[in-house]
């Protein structure tokens, strides 16, 4: 698995929570949102979609729901649930802590009044 799925898979919960604290939304909708609003950066394949729906399910910060369309086709309709809002909230908070530093460490000029310690 290359770098970027590494970073894709780690940020898929937290993309997924994210929209669905806009509305409800059925799994291959949230494929296309995320690949539209990442300008194709993101391509999440059902293999690793699902999955991270049912263990949100499983944890219960979503939830699903059945709904008939047209005359024979069923979605399954994924809500944000209250425990998902909160867990959403410090995934974000989680989220910047970590790209700060990371920034920090990739952007870092050495103070010349400082001595180094080596």
């Amino acid at each position: 698995m290359g770098i970027r799925e590494n970073f894709k898979r780690g940020s898929l919960e937290m993309l997924i929570l994210h929209l669905l604290s806009e509305k409800e939304m059925y799994g291959y909708q949230l494929t296309q949102e995320i690949s539209k609003r990442s300008k194709g950066t993101f391509q999440i394949t059902e293999g690793s979609m699902y999955p991270t729906l049912y263990r949100l399910i499983e944890k219960k910060m979503i939830s699903d729901r059945l709904q008939l369309v047209g005359r024979r086709r069923r979605r399954v309709y994924y809500r944000l649930e209250e425990k998902g809002k909160e867990y959403l909230e410090n995934l974000k908070s989680e989220y910047e802590i970590t790209n700060a530093g990371i920034y920090s460490i990739l952007n870092y000029v050495p103070d010349p009044s400082e001595k180094d310690e080596d």
